[in-house]
């Protein structure tokens, strides 16, 4: 079975950076496509970043880019999203996700098969 696990969400200040982390277990991590959405209060699903399984492609949602960074250890079975020039908006829980069929999951929710239980980022002014 197939298990993600986030870390490294918190409490920090506007402009500040966090990293968050997603540990895969379970299934061949280097060939899945990783991804990372977050949700804030009220607020539909929204795409933050996308990564292939090899490491050599990655996306961006609009209103992160220049900003956010996705990266991927696939000896560790991790995925990671460095966030830094943190705004107020980036306030969310944060989910990853993995899709085993794909090379390439891109930003639509459906792609991914498999869904972590999310960590909180909040940003304070």
């Amino acid at each position: 079975q197939v298990q993600l696990v986030e870390s490294g969400g918190g409490l920090v200040q506007t402009g500040g950076s966090l990293r968050l982390s997603c540990t895969v277990s379970g299934g061949t991590f280097s060939l899945y496509a990783m991804g990372w959405f977050r949700q804030a209060p009220g607020k539909e699903r929204e795409f933050v970043a996308a990564i292939s399984w090899s490491g050599m492609d990655t996306s961006y949602g609009d209103s992160v880019k220049g900003r956010f960074t996705i990266f991927r250890d696939n000896p560790k079975n991790t995925v990671y999203l460095q966030i830094n020039s943190l705004k107020s908006v980036d306030t969310a829980v944060y989910y990853c996700a993995a899709s085993p069929k794909r090379y390439f999951g891109g930003e639509d929710p459906p792609n991914y098969e498999y869904w972590g239980q999310g960590t909180q980022v909040t940003v304070s002014s």
